[in-house]
């Protein structure tokens, strides 16, 4: 009995140490006053850049949709009757 009772406090020591190994090893962010902290690997992740897109989100549509305006403020013009071709005869034979 007297044996078991030196192994707890030792038990609780390296308890408590492997649990300050362990969260030591991982790192994580952290918010402290409203301000969310990186993680102590930020220096060695990898960059992800997205490059700025076009000021105006909608450039496609607004080209289309003038387009379309300048087509419809375009007078319509009168078709031109499509004459019917007629089959040219094959040469006749002597």
């Amino acid at each position: 009995m007297i044996g078991s009772r030196k192994r707890r406090p030792m038990a609780r020591v390296m308890a408590g140490l492997a649990l300050l190994v362990c969260l030591g090893a991982t790192g994580c962010q952290v918010e402290v006053g409203g301000q969310t902290l990186p993680s102590p690997y930020y220096l060695t992740d990898d960059v992800q850049y997205y490059a700025p897109g076009p000021p105006f989100k909608l450039a496609r549509e607004a080209a289309a949709m003038k387009a379309q305006q300048q087509e419809l403020a375009q007078p319509a013009r009168p078709q031109q009757p499509v004459q019917p071709q007629l089959p040219v005869p094959p040469p006749v034979q002597p």
